[in-house]
């Protein structure tokens, strides 16, 4: 059974910064392609970052420049690193992966970031 679990949100005042963790287990971690994504308050959930199993990165524009994902195999674990937050960024941020040979999603739980202005 694929399980993620994420950490790392929390309350911050615009322009911080955090860093949020997402551990993988059930499924071969270095194989899969992994991503961040966020839900705001009546507004439909988003991609933010995603990462292949190769390392190749993509962002959204509103988060370019800003924030970084990355994984650690070793750990089976992805990041991501959020830099000069801001209110907008302000939503409940979730891990998913979608290994090839099962075509299926698999969610974290969530975790809130708030950034206050």
């Amino acid at each position: 059974q694929v399980q993620l679990v994420e950490s790392g949100g929390g309350l911050v005042q615009a322009g911080g910064s955090l860093r949020l963790s997402c551990t993988v287990s059930g499924t071969i971690f270095s194989l899969v392609p992994m991503g961040w994504y966020r839900q705001a308050p009546g507004r439909q959930r988003e991609l933010v970052a995603s990462i292949t199993s190769g390392g190749n990165t993509d962002y959204a524009v509103s988060v370019e420049g800003r924030f970084a994902i990355s994984r650690d195999n070793a750990k089976n674990t992805v990041y991501l690193q959020m830099n000069s937050l801001k209110p907008e960024d302000t939503a409940v941020y979730y891990c998913q992966t979608k290994p090839f040979w099962t075509g299926m999603d698999y969610w974290g739980k969530g975790t809130l970031v708030t950034v206050s202005s």
